[in-house]
Order: C-alpha cells, then sequence, then structure tokens
C-alpha cells in the first residue's frame, strides 16, 4: 500500500521521479499567468512582460486544434492589465520609494531600482524624494551604521581616524546620499545640529512628505 505522503510526493512527477514537463501556453493560459503574478507581486509593466516571456520561453506556445502556433501578444496583454488597474507602475514606484527610504536608502539607490524595475523616466521624476526625505534617509543610515555623532568620537591614530572617515563616506555614497549631505552629518558635532538640520528642510517644504 502506498502511502498518502508518498503519492503527495509524487504529484508533478512521471513515473520515474522526474519532475513532469508542463504544458505549453496558450493566450488564456498566458493571461491566467499574468493575473496571478499581479494578485502576488507588487510589480511594474516592464517586470511583468518580462516574466510573461520567461514562462514563454520555459514552456512554447500551445498549438491549436490544426497543429499550428499562434504568437500571443505579451505587450498588448501586460498594457490591457496595465489599462484595467492590475499593475500601476507609479503606485509601484511611490511605495518601492517609501521602502528604501524607510531603510535609509538615498535617492540614487531608489533611482536605480526604479530604472532596473522598468519605470519610466517621467514617473521616476516625479516620485524622486525631496530635500526633507533625503536628509531623513542619510541620518537614517547613519544612525544604523553608527556614524558621525550617532557612534564613538574619533581618537587615536590621525592615518585610522582618516581610513576610518573614507571608510564611512564610501558606505554613505553606495547607499546612494549626496556627498554634501554625508559630510554633514559626518562632521555634526551632536545630535543637536542634526535636528536642526532635518527641521530647516521639513520646514522649508511646508511639513510635505515627499516620499
Amino acid at each position: 500500500m502506498v502511502s498518502g505522503k508518498a503519492n503527495s510526493s509524487s504529484r508533478g512527477r512521471d513515473p520515474d521521479g522526474r519532475k513532469r514537463a508542463k504544458p505549453p501556453l496558450g493566450e488564456a493560459e498566458l493571461r491566467d499567468l499574468a493575473l496571478s503574478y499581479a494578485a502576488r507581486f507588487a510589480s511594474t509593466g516592464a517586470r511583468l512582460e518580462a516574466y510573461l516571456l520567461r514562462k514563454l520561453r520555459e514552456r512554447g506556445v500551445a498549438e491549436d486544434a490544426d497543429g499550428r502556433t499562434a504568437a500571443i501578444d505579451v505587450p498588448a496583454l501586460v498594457a490591457r492589465l496595465v489599462e484595467l488597474g492590475y499593475v500601476d507602475d507609479a503606485a509601484y514606484a511611490r511605495m518601492r520609494a517609501r521602502d528604501l527610504g524607510a531603510r535609509g536608502y538615498g535617492a540614487r539607490r531608489v533611482e536605480q531600482a526604479l530604472w532596473a524595475a522598468g519605470v519610466d523616466e517621467t514617473i521616476r521624476a516625479d516620485t524622486a524624494p525631496g530635500e526633507a526625505a533625503r536628509r531623513r534617509a542619510a541620518v537614517l543610515m547613519a544612525q544604523k551604521r553608527r556614524l558621525g555623532p550617532f557612534g564613538p568620537a574619533p581618537e587615536g591614530d590621525p592615518l585610522a581616524i582618516r581610513k576610518a572617515r573614507e571608510k564611512a563616506v564610501a558606505a554613505m555614497l553606495r547607499a546612494g546620499h549626496d556627498y554634501e549631505h554625508v559630510r554633514f552629518i559626518l562632521d555634526c558635532s551632536g545630535m543637536a545640529a542634526v535636528t536642526q538640520w532635518l527641521d530647516e528642510a521639513a520646514e522649508a517644504e511646508g511639513m510635505r512628505d515627499t516620499w
């Protein structure tokens, strides 16, 4: 007698244990895949299109009753889902920008992430963080890495101090922050100066949250 566990583990596999190949995709099946993907993941039109094209390469296009295959217009399918609101590049960009900013990443990293996701240049520009948000993200990253006023005061060998500062600058720049912001934070004497710096930018923007 074969146990239920054995039956469960053999699903999707041939009798010899090899993984069973999934059937080729028709337009209806590809549309179902697209809807499932859009429901499970926040995505852009470009990412969804890349996913569907990959699935077509992996599984091929299904033949009709006459044994013929018809090309599936993947861009048109994606455009239709965008039109229906299942995929929204602007909403994705706002969400991704907020997430990266809350993790302490700067405007350059936001731009790079949105570009890699296929977000249009106009949307990337509209989503770019303002000065107050840039400063908040830089301060958050400095806190996480215990840099500037958030870490121990530099002391000891001047060469070691200089190297530690260069390492801190490089880390902040890799996180996407402006050099002017990095320099200000690393040179700050204490939290009072940091708070004033943040407040100045927030007041200049009318306390507008740009993330």
